[in-house]
């Protein structure tokens, strides 16, 4: 009997990038034929299964879709490997919430203004806001020459100042955002690469 049963998928994992979501998994590997996978989801509200938009598909990959975009709905998935007549035993994931477990990326920088005491910032968040969101930006910053002291500052303005600075000198910085939602979870993203400016002559 376990001669017509294929290999599960294995590494499957939910990977979720800015709310962005997908589940991923490792090919099975036959000796012929090309394997296609099934992917199912239920939600803790439901407890059934319905079909994603991945029905014997090839790719090892399958995006979450627009329906399941709900960020605290605890979602639940699962994935089989089907060859022919043949399949293998379903793969499922442990409970995905996105408002919990998304990874956040950093701001998108869009200018940084010199001035001789201080940098004018302006920065997008790294995903559409919904009703109910705070973000905060997380900065810190230090004086290129002494690396090891680094200041904090938080703001929750897309445009903002890091001020009594140094004329003449180069600092550089980095920024991640917190997310706080209405539920009170604080979901802390990752930090941006550090870009570094000199402030002008006064």
């Amino acid at each position: 009997e376990s001669s017509l049963r294929l290999p599960a998928p294995k590494d499957v994992m939910v990977y979720s990038y800015n709310f962005r979501s997908s589940l991923r998994w490792s090919p099975v590997k036959v000796d012929r034929g090309l394997v296609l996978y099934t992917v199912h989801f239920k939600t803790g509200a439901f407890n059934q299964w319905d079909e994603m938009n991945c029905t014997r598909v090839a790719q090892t990959e399958c995006p979450f879709p627009w329906s399941l975009k709900e960020r605290r709905w605890t979602v639940v998935l699962r994935v089989r490997a089907e060859l022919g007549q043949v399949t293998s035993d379903w793969v499922e994931t442990d409970p995905f919430v996105a408002e919990r477990n998304t990874t956040i990326g950093p701001p998108k920088l869009n200018s940084v203004t010199a001035r001789s005491d201080s940098l004018l910032i302006s920065v997008t968040p790294p995903f559409a806001s919904e009703a109910g969101d705070f973000l905060q930006y997380h900065v810190s910053y230090w004086e290129n020459a002494t690396t090891t002291t680094k200041k904090e500052t938080r703001t929750s303005n897309t445009l903002f100042k890091i001020g009594d600075l140094k004329e003449m000198t180069l600092y550089c910085f980095r920024i991640q955002v917190e997310l706080m939602t209405h539920s009170h979870l604080h979901l802390l993203g990752l930090q941006s690469v550090p870009e570094c400016h000199t402030t002008t002559i006064s």
